[in-house]
């Protein structure tokens, strides 16, 4: 009894720091509406500056001062980040909110490792809580003891900053009601500033209390994030008493969880998520929201099918592609083929969400599904690529058909938080499951058959399949299927009226977008000769998304160019410099901001703009005939 006794004080102050950077992502959240990835990245930062000044100053002023002032500090630049990147994408769809915020995670990711190296720091323990506390024959750090006192008092504190201060009373009513709130005079703008530097203060605070307890590096911020993310939906977004319990609850689990179900206890907590989304969707102390902004996916310029000439454009530059094994050597053919694979796994998750309008923050599942399918079936089962290569896809059909039926209930975040639920689901089983799918050492050995083993070979296969993939998908989206589902999107009560069955469209969608994934995956795997948990992985689906936007997630075909261009771009940049992550990071906010059409989008914008000034300009020379006449 002793010893879980313990154990469940180590989960309490586990959940304090995790406590303090949730419920700076809720209220963020609450108020802006901003879907922050990059909280993670503030945490971390805490955490290193901190590190440095408890390093420089001595004594107990010295370090508790810098633990302050270190917070102090990220909010500084937690506001400048507000007032010159996050205040252009306010009104913007949540998906480009967090492909802004994951770029700026990637820049401070290398600059982190630039200033202070790739090492790991360890900071010192903090004065006065050095010692460990008996408790019943088992000991518990003094510290751990002062975090878990720390975390009401903080929740008591905000609860009093938002519930007996004018401006917790401005800041409750533009979580409610933001237009109302601005209608009575009440500056936004600042109000937003002052909320985002709360937030990031806290979540610096989280991050510069940890020093004592564990060590500093450069991927603090990607393991925090998740977990806040699961916090902040459990508890309900914008809820500060929903992501204290939310945080005590999933701390447990995570401590627990490793006693009693040593086998899944990364998925537990997962799984709990999933449940609260499915059950109550705005978690367990939120409400519901008003109707979400326009969707992802929205056009103002109608669609229509590729014209003879574009068609014929079309061929020419896939039989360029063609000739490349003949002037290419092997190490070109091989991007070429991965490029290839990425052009199927961005058009799939284009077709969801630009046809579909559903953003999915978990893509990577069904990518990493139909890889595991293939490893499967050559390694275990020993069958012919072309036999693994066409059942293995089936795994992420099945898995998009199970995740899909819930999903499709939920609408905006929502739908976005469960299909990151999901994903973190497949991840934490193909990482705990070793005897099947060998963990972290993941499944090696998945190499093509001879006449598919050449890289030239090879490339052709990965071509033709992408171009087949591309081709079924323009046809699906001219389809009547594709008419309905876009009908869906556009207006949902519209289309019930007309007798659409808008959750079974939308389901279907689903399903095709991810077996078309796993399609994508399965060809991923013999690329490799192995799977791994990272097929699975959050960065991946991340990766996904910027190639979506980067296309333009508001034309047809944007997804192909955008994965062409990204993932070239990826390559290129990790070969030419150490610091890939800052350029590729602001590469992805430059393109937020400054050109949040894509590039297919920009340049039809573009030409659209061209051909209405010509049209001007024709009507206007004929009316001027017809006056001279």
């Amino acid at each position: 009894m002793a010893f879980y006794f313990v154990q469940f004080l180590t989960g309490l102050a586990s959940a304090a720091s995790l406590f303090l950077v949730a419920s700076g992502l809720s209220i963020i959240f609450g108020v802006t509406r901003i879907v922050n990835f990059a909280h993670g990245a503030f945490y971390m930062l805490g955490a290193y500056v901190a590190f440095t000044l408890t390093e420089r100053f001595s004594g107990a002023l010295g370090f508790w001062g810098g633990i302050v002032v270190a917070a102090l500090i990220v909010a500084v630049i937690g506001v400048l980040v507000e007032m010159v990147l996050l205040r252009r994408i306010y009104h913007a769809p949540e998906l480009f909110q967090l492909l802004a915020t994951f770029g700026l995670t990637l820049m401070v990711q290398d600059i982190v490792v630039l200033i202070w190296g790739p090492d790991d720091l360890l900071g010192r323990r903090a004065p006065g809580f050095r010692g460990a506390v008996d408790f019943f024959g088992q000991n518990i750090p003094s510290y751990d003891l002062f975090l878990i006192a720390l975390c009401p008092i903080v929740l008591g504190v905000l609860w009093l900053l938002f519930q007996r201060t004018r401006w917790g009373v401005l800041v409750r009513a533009a979580t409610q009601d933001r237009d109302m709130v601005a209608a009575l005079g009440v500056n936004q703008k600042w109000l937003f500033t002052s909320v985002f530097a709360l937030g990031v203060f806290l979540a610096a605070l989280g991050g510069a209390l940890q020093i004592p307890r564990d060590a500093v590096h450069h991927a603090l911020d990607l393991r925090i994030i998740v977990e806040v993310f699961v916090v902040v939906v459990i508890g309900g977004l914008g809820s500060i008493i929903g992501a204290f319990v939310a945080a005590v609850l999933v701390s447990e689990l995570n401590a627990f969880g490793i006693l009693i179900f040593p086998k899944i206890s990364i998925i537990l907590v997962f799984l709990v998520m999933a449940v609260v989304l499915i059950v109550r969707p705005w978690g367990l102390f939120g409400k519901p929201e008003a109707a979400a902004r326009r969707t992802p996916g929205l056009t103002v310029t109608p669609w229509r099918p590729l014209t003879s000439g574009e068609r014929l454009m079309s061929l020419g530059a896939l039989a360029l592609a063609a000739m490349m094994p003949l002037f290419a050597g092997n190490y070109a053919l091989t991007v070429g083929s991965e490029i290839a694979i990425f052009v199927i796994f961005a058009a799939s998750l284009h077709f969801l969400m630009s046809v579909g309008g559903l953003a999915s923050f978990g893509h990577a599942a069904y990518f990493g599904l139909g890889a595991y399918g293939v490893a499967f079936l050559a390694k275990a089962a020993g069958l012919p690529m072309i036999v693994s290569l066409l059942l293995g896809p089936v795994l992420g059909l099945l898995g998009a058909a199970v995740f899909g039926f819930f999903a499709v209930q939920l609408s905006g975040v929502y739908f976005a938080m469960l299909t990151l639920a999901f994903a973190q689901i497949v991840w934490s089983i193909a990482f705990q499951w070793v005897e099947v799918t060998g963990g972290d050492n993941g499944i090696l050995g998945v190499w093509p058959e001879k006449w598919a083993a050449s890289p030239a070979n090879f490339y052709w296969l990965s071509l033709g399949i992408t171009a087949l993939v591309v081709t079924v998908l323009r046809v699906i989206v001219f389809s009547p299927f594709g008419f309905a589902l876009r009908a869906t999107r556009d207006s949902p009560l519209r289309s019930e009226a007309i007798g659409i069955n808008g959750k079974r469209v939308q389901w279907t969608a689903f399903v095709i977008s991810g077996t078309v994934a796993g399609i994508g995956g399965a060809l991923f795997a013999y690329l490799k000769g192995s799977v791994f948990p990272d097929s699975v992985g959050i960065s991946l689906s991340v990766d996904a998304l910027v190639m979506v936007l980067l296309g333009g997630v508001e034309t047809v075909s944007g997804a192909v160019i955008g994965a062409i261009v990204f993932k070239a771009a990826n390559i290129w940049l990790v070969s030419q410099t150490d610091l890939s992550k800052l350029v590729l990071g602001g590469f992805i906010v430059l393109m937020v901001v400054a050109f949040p059409k894509g590039i297919v989008g920009t340049l039809e914008a573009i030409r659209n703009r061209r051909r209405s000034s010509d049209a001007k300009k024709s009507a206007l020379v004929t009316s001027r005939i017809e006056a001279a006449e």
